[in-house]
């Protein structure tokens, strides 16, 4: 049984792009001259943004600073990010 929703399928990709932009940075870290590795950390560093964005509009903020609606804390109203569907 597949229980993945649209949300967890964008939670997955924001856990994805934001594994890979801690690699990146762990390798810079010990060869901050590396141009390709610079350039593929910007690269996934907006790849992971907007898998940010995209899990944000659809399912709720994934943090505290992804509160969008400007007349309400919508910030507790959806469940956690952690709690999926298939209980």
């Amino acid at each position: 049984m597949n229980c993945m929703s649209d949300c967890d399928m964008l939670l997955k990709q924001v856990f994805l792009t934001s594994f890979a932009v801690d690699d990146v940075v762990l390798y810079l870290d010990t060869h901050p001259l590396d141009k390709d590795a610079l350039n593929y950390y910007y690269y996934v560093a907006d790849l992971r943004e907007k898998a940010v964005e995209a899990y944000q509009e659809q399912c709720g903020p994934l943090m505290n600073d992804g509160v969008m609606d400007e007349n309400c804390w919508t910030w507790l109203q959806d469940p956690w990010p952690w709690e999926g569907v298939c209980g």
